[in-house]
């Protein structure tokens, strides 16, 4: 029967053999050796700046109860060095190449996307907006509404590819931001980046990572997650990539009933590089099993009896 299995997933005008990929920044050309990307349903680099970045100071990453903190910094090599040498090499593949964008105003995303999504080889654009806004207050654009609505919109402009817009979970109400940029015209919505933490060494007393705060991503989140992906999909018709704590095909298939069409794999490639396959399996083995050939027709089917989503 697994042959028989429909795994596909449709991003705008994007289709994708099936709904894994990675989370950009727990991927990289490195990982060639260990599996075959052209067995993914995307691959998404590293965010990508317009300027060469060093990225923040070390300790970068720690180890936190049933996850990690990071603080990288969204170290880059800048946009030259990324259609010189990091397009060219994902157009080996057949698998459809998802670029991650980040910048520190409007204009530089606008100016960015231009020039990533006319290239060659560019299935769609990642925008992300949980990045801080250097022309404003500092906050994420993904923290305003408006600015989200904005920002996707300008973007919108310069390129007919697939948007995504990569949302941030450190909002009040996410299903704001998640509306904001399908107003603004993006074709899907990634449920989210990773939640603001900190760690402290009780020794030294010193923050465990460089930056003092960084992002919490690895099992810890997924309740979290899995709710946020449930309220936005209430909200929006646009389809959505879960994205956080995703460790086994069980916590994607719960992602997928909560209302994701695809997930994004990342802490659990740092604990087995072979993550994402042992997930797709995983994910063909759960279909077989409840006789479903159709990974769509899990999409949003959690069956609650109630439509309470304020908690207790």
């Amino acid at each position: 029967m697994t042959s028989k299995l429909d795994l596909c997933v449709r991003i705008g005008s994007l289709t994708l053999p099936n709904p894994i990929m990675p989370a950009s920044g727990a991927f990289g050309e490195d990982m060639e050796d260990i599996i075959d990307f052209n067995l993914l349903g995307a691959v998404v680099p590293k965010s990508i700046t317009k300027h060469p970045r060093k990225g923040n100071a070390t300790p970068r990453v720690c180890e936190t109860p049933a996850g990690m903190i990071n603080s990288i910094g969204i170290q880059s090599k800048g946009i030259h060095y990324y259609m010189e040498n990091v397009i060219p090499y994902y157009r080996l593949y057949q698998t459809p190449l998802i670029s991650s964008i980040s910048a520190d105003s409007i204009e530089e995303f606008v100016e960015m996307a231009g020039i990533i999504a006319g290239t060659d080889g560019v299935a769609a654009l990642e925008l992300n907006i949980s990045c801080p806004n250097l022309k404003g207050n500092g906050a994420a654009f993904g923290m305003d509404a408006q600015l989200t609505r904005e920002l996707i919109r300008e973007v919108r402009q310069v390129t007919d590819k697939p948007l995504i817009a990569k949302l941030t979970p450190n909002v009040t109400s996410i299903q704001e931001i998640a509306s904001a940029a399908e107003e603004g015209g993006a074709d899907g919505l990634n449920v989210a980046n990773t939640m603001l933490a900190m760690a402290i060494d009780v020794h030294t007393r010193k923050p465990r990572i460089g930056n003092v705060l960084g992002g919490l991503s690895g099992p810890a989140v997924k309740p979290i997650i899995v709710r946020m992906i449930y309220q936005v999909h209430q909200v929006s018709s646009l389809p959505i990539i879960g994205c956080g704590g995703v460790m086994n095909g069980e916590d994607a298939i719960e992602m997928i009933l909560a209302g994701a069409s695809a997930v994004q794999v990342g802490t659990a490639s740092f604990v087995q590089p072979t993550a994402m396959l042992d997930i797709l399996e995983e994910i063909k083995q759960y279909m077989v099993q409840y006789e479903i050939t159709d990974i769509k027709s899990l999409v949003g089917q959690v069956v609650t009896g109630k439509h309470n989503t304020e908690g207790c």
